[in-house]
């Protein structure tokens, strides 16, 4: 309760400045826009909070294996914007594109609301099986074996063994299994199962759509060189956040309290919010996003069904390859492969062939902020992963869930982006931003130190739980990196573009989130230890896993914020002034059959 009244709080005091600044110095168009990734992100964030829950206690995941299942939806869910943005850029039309999306979520996110019966599980040895006895969810939760019809909690032994706590004399197996003298088996519900995989695999077709495209719709509100984008897109971060923020908490409440079909249920009722905002506001966005060619876009091109049709049609039958795409993270490993491989030679390609030399400098940087940022979340998107099941299995959560510290990041920011957005506009107008390479280094600091601080904490542990808010300081560290680095380069691809490619260069922007997601949940798999109906067997070695991988994580992060830094004082100048106002051009006349040249006045 007490999050939720600070949460309140933060938000009117936060959040009346923010919309009143929005009214008053920015497009009202942003607005729209504001609210409908508001509520786009409450429908995501509210499903990221619990879905790692959902995966080791309702379908019985290993904590290794749902990490790995984790990373293969996320990253296919920042995958498919490279198509959504092509899509788009080519015939669709950036609004189109994100009603589209947008409906395809709903979908999946009303879809995951279906549970299906839980997993069971059962242990057996000498030929008797004993069942696991299983109760509630997230922190809430029991799990106990059942002997002779008593059931018994468990844990492990100093030497490894699975240990029945208080098991009688007499009782049909010993109090202590070694290792390799029991089974386990699940019975997992086909129907339930099935269905989380079709809901997920419309939220990541939905996501294809709509991520990208509703970004360079920000984009376009504004005039190259207007000294209000980079304040305008840390608004617009603002509200992804508020929608976080209040997804976490009450969709973390709602799975615990009611049931995992709730927590589901109520991201995807926000989702259909963000639809209504976003069709309602379409006058406000000033004729920006539209198709290139409405005509082309009309033309029938099989029978009676137009161009248009047949990429909608098109985007719901691709549901089927995802489905069982995302089952395997091998394939989702393949086909991230290929992505990048083709985005690399596309973008390579069209830099050589279609580039002067400052429009290819400004997307040779892009490029390097591209990859800062695939360093960057890798470390951050652990919060859904192993930073969850961290707080769940080792901090004294004091209270609250351990999906609700997911508010802890998007909270902060709810804070801290109006002031960042201040702070940004300040600069801007005076002409000292620091250069986006430079920012990139200090957000990549901030993320490695984050985790460092929890590291060197270590022996605040009581029983194997650290303190609150060592894991709230994480986050803190974690956000002020995010702001520096996140909303600063969402308006740098979209200025350091090329106008033909931009949706296509926001898209690669977001493939970085892709490989981050995979690559972040193999990590986050090697951070797992092991369960029994979903519960922790050994909280000390769960502690040690956890820690062992933050530092290495940590000082991965500082490192390559050392190495950004140095960097920017080499490449600084690649940029060629894309942060200043255009002057007028004059269009000089054809000659000799010649394009007209532009110079300035």
């Amino acid at each position: 309760m007490l999050i939720i009244v600070l949460g309140i709080v933060v938000t009117l005091v936060t959040g009346l400045p923010v919309l009143m600044q929005m009214l008053r110095n920015h497009p009202r168009g942003l607005l729209i826009l504001f609210f409908a990734e508001m509520w786009e992100r409450f429908s995501y964030y509210g499903m990221r909070g619990i879905l790692i829950f959902y995966l080791t206690q309702h379908l019985l995941f290993e904590q290794g294996d749902a990490s790995n299942q984790y990373g293969s939806y996320t990253s296919l869910v920042y995958l498919l914007p490279l198509l959504g943005g092509l899509l788009a850029d080519r015939w669709l039309g950036t609004r189109k594109a994100v009603a589209f999306g947008a409906l395809l979520l709903v979908a999946g996110h009303l879809t995951m609301a279906v549970e299906g019966r839980p997993a069971t599980q059962t242990l057996t040895y000498a030929g008797q099986a004993y069942p696991i006895a299983i109760e509630g969810r997230m922190e809430a939760r029991t799990a106990k074996i059942v002997v002779a019809g008593q059931a018994y909690d468990f844990g492990a032994s100093p030497e490894g063994a699975f240990e029945i706590k208080n098991l009688p004399a007499g009782a049909p197996l010993p109090a202590a299994l070694p290792k390799g003298s029991y089974e386990l088996k699940k019975d997992v519900d086909a129907f339930g199962k099935n269905a989380f995989y079709l809901a997920v695999s419309l939220i990541i077709m939905g996501v294809g759509f709509l991520k990208p495209n509703i970004s360079t719709i920000v984009g376009q509100l504004y005039p190259q060189g207007d000294p209000r984008r980079d304040s305008g897109f840390t608004l617009y971060y603002y509200g992804i956040n508020l929608g976080a923020f209040w997804a976490a908490v009450l969709c973390g409440y709602l799975g615990q309290t009611l049931g995992w079909w709730a927590g589901f249920g109520l991201a995807g009722v926000g989702m259909a919010a963000g639809f209504v905002v976003f069709v309602l506001g379409k006058k406000h966005l000033e004729g920006k996003g539209e198709p290139p060619d409405p005509e082309l876009l009309k033309a029938r091109v099989a029978g009676p069904l137009t161009r248009e049709g047949l990429i909608y049609l098109g985007g719901v039958l691709g549901v089927i390859p995802v489905w069982f795409l995302v089952q395997s993270n091998d394939l989702v490993g393949w086909a991230l492969a290929a992505s990048i491989l083709a985005s690399l030679a596309f973008v390579v390609w069209f830099m050589v062939s279609q580039c002067d030399k400052v429009e290819r400098e400004r997307m040779m940087l892009a490029l390097v902020l591209v990859f800062g940022s695939v360093v960057f979340f890798t470390l951050f998107e652990q919060a859904g992963t192993s930073l969850n099941l961290f707080a769940a299995n080792s901090v004294d959560l004091m209270g609250i869930t351990a999906a609700q510290t997911q508010s802890f990041n998007a909270g902060f920011i709810l804070i801290f982006a109006p002031v960042f957005a201040a702070m940004w506009a300040y600069l801007g107008r005076r002409g000292r931003n620091p250069n986006p390479t430079l920012t990139f280094g200090l957000g990549l600091l901030q993320v490695g130190l984050g985790f460092l601080v929890v590291v060197w904490t270590q022996g605040l542990a009581v029983e194997y739980k650290m303190p609150l808010y060592m894991l709230g300081l994480l986050y803190l560290l974690h956000t002020t990196g995010e702001l520096f680095l996140s909303p600063v380069g969402l308006s740098q691809i979209t200025k350091l573009s090329v106008a033909k490619v931009v949706s296509f260069m926001m898209a690669v922007w977001f493939l970085a989130s892709s490989i981050a997601q995979f690559v972040g949940g193999r990590i986050a798999g090697l951070m797992g230890t092991e369960t029994v109906g979903g519960q922790v067997l050994d909280p000390a070695a769960a502690l040690a896993t956890s820690l062992d991988g933050f530092n290495k994580l940590g000082w991965a992060g500082v490192g390559c914020g050392v190495v950004f830094v140095a960097l920017s004082f080499v490449i600084k100048g690649w940029a060629h002034g894309v942060d200043q106002p255009q002057e007028p051009a004059v269009i000089a006349p054809t000659v000799d059959g010649e394009q007209p040249t532009t110079s300035r006045v």
